[in-house]
């Protein structure tokens, strides 16, 4: 075991005979002679003490100094055993999150069976939907964007510095060429965009990266767009000093959490680099001024970027929560293929609380009433590139109301396949302070459900099965009224 963890299992044990003893940190520095804080320190594994302080330890708390030293932990101490041999809390980004390792630790020793027992239950529940040690990473991630309302100031202030230090103008559209110079001249690049189309099994990659030769391979099929965001986020990794790092977009696997969040702070780089906050919060303050939604001004803020509708819908969930304290809101995309009634929610993001519309993982039917699938419907029939629109959506459910815009594009990587990028803002009393044209009856509106099995809309046209869990739900209320009542009478 690491030295680390033969320091926590001591600590662990000399907490757990003093408390047998009924000892407090204070009457055992009495009756050992050893200071309070030095006690303090080897019980929070942090110190581990020398041969002659362990012997004063054993002879007062009457314990075989073997017994002591030994790593071998009795029943109700052996859950932690197995837990930090299994290595597993490396494996959690507790710092991401401010927590000491050694406070959970602490948690797990007051109540080891229970705690085990959940930790236990949670193992299970992922592998029962086949919960992968990537898909745990990128849920961490997303539940740390969350917490941060999706803003982080630090990333944005290094996109002005790097802006800056090469002459970039964040009032104009960003070229893919500018930055690829920057990565040629400044940073020793090599790009080639022929090799990677020569192998099939990476036809659904965009770019790999070569350490070694500082190579970046780039598939031909790639818009302007596309480049430019993967030549910012190149740029990203270096600028910020990430040496962790992923080489392929998409990716492929993670070797640990770094990458991942890497990943992520150099994403989120490349959206503020070719979508400027201060020139992207000044085109939507006057969309969101006037007293009608104007379709054509919000194409045209979309256009006006070197960006995909993805990377815009992304950067409104930076730019929403921070410059008009729109917190409310959620980010979905769903994938289609063209000729199916499938259709899968690849990405999504909640901030300030889980709004309805959300991943459902037991292959249930989402509510076709949406107008992210709608959007799929129209694109997969239509010779469009783009289909956008926008709509009311009600939730009589849990009574809440979005606004939601939905964009729908081609997939450029695979044959009739289809994705669709959505933003729903919570209608409340912010959103009709910040938005004028929220009050236009001309927007449309539907009464909406999350998934068809869930659903108590009547006479639904769309509906794809009959609502079985609210009938499920329905009967066992039923029963719970019925053993109530005979309780009652023959009580």
């Amino acid at each position: 075991m690491e030295e680390e963890y033969i320091k926590l299992i001591f600590g662990l044990k000399l907490k757990q005979k003093r408390t047998e003893k009924n000892l407090s940190l204070f009457g055992l520095s009495k009756l050992t002679g050893l200071s309070k804080s030095y006690l303090n320190e080897i019980e929070k594994g942090k110190k581990y003490p020398k041969p002659d302080k362990i012997a004063i330890l054993s002879e007062k708390l009457d314990v075989p100094y073997d017994q002591m030293v030994s790593l071998k932990l009795d029943k109700n101490l052996a859950p932690i055993g197995e837990i930090l041999q299994s290595k597993i809390l490396k494996e959690i980004p507790l710092e991401l999150f401010g927590i000491k390792e050694s406070n959970l630790i602490d948690i797990v020793a007051n109540a080891p069976a229970k705690v085990n027992a959940f930790i236990s239950t949670i193992i299970e529940i992922a592998q029962n939907y086949n919960f992968s040690r990537e898909s745990f990473y990128l849920a961490s991630v997303r539940s740390f964007q969350e917490a941060n309302n999706n803003y982080f100031d630090e990333i944005e202030q290094c996109v002005v510095t790097f802006a800056k230090a090469y002459h970039i103008d964040l009032t104009k559209s960003i070229t893919s060429n500018e930055l690829e110079e920057i990565l040629i001249e400044e940073f020793g690049y090599t790009i080639n965009q022929t090799e990677l189309d020569k192998h099939q099994a990476l036809d659904n990659l965009r770019s790999v990266y070569v350490p070694k030769t500082k190579t970046l391979l780039l598939a031909s099929r790639m818009d302007e767009a596309q480049r430019t965001f993967i030549y910012a986020k190149e740029l990203a990794y270096n600028f910020l000093d990430y040496k962790d790092r992923l080489y392929t977009f998409s990716w492929i696997k993670f070797e640990n959490f770094d990458q991942v969040l890497n990943n992520f702070y150099a994403s989120y780089f490349a959206g503020a680099l070719i979508l400027p906050k201060v020139s992207l919060t000044e085109k939507l303050n006057t969309l969101f001024a006037k007293k009608a939604f104007d379709e054509t001004l919000f194409l045209d803020i979309i256009q006006s970027f070197n960006a995909s509708p993805e990377s815009f819908y992304q950067r409104l969930t930076n730019i929403l929560p921070k410059e008009f304290n729109i917190q409310n809101l959620f980010f979905l995309r769903f994938t289609h293929r063209a000729g199916s009634e499938r259709f899968q929610l690849k990405k999504e993001l909640h901030l300030s609380h889980q709004h309805s519309p959300h991943a459902n993982e037991t292959n249930e039917h989402y509510c076709r009433r949406w107008v992210s699938l709608n959007v799929l419907k129209e694109i997969s029939n239509s010779k469009k590139a783009h289909i956008f629109d926008m709509q009311i959506s009600n939730y009589p459910s849990d009574n809440m109301s979005y606004l939601v815009l939905s964009s729908a594009t081609k997939d450029p990587f695979r044959e009739h396949h289809y994705r669709s990028i959505s933003i729903g803002l919570l209608i409340d009393k912010q959103l009709k302070r910040k938005l004028q044209f929220l009050g236009n009856s001309k927007i449309k509106q539907q009464i909406v459900g999350v998934t068809c099995e869930r659903c108590a809309i009547k006479d639904c046209q769309v509906r794809q099965v009959p609502a079985i869990r609210l009938e499920h739900k329905a009967k066992n209320k039923q029963i719970e009224l019925v053993v109530e009542d005979l309780k009652n009478r023959f009580s």
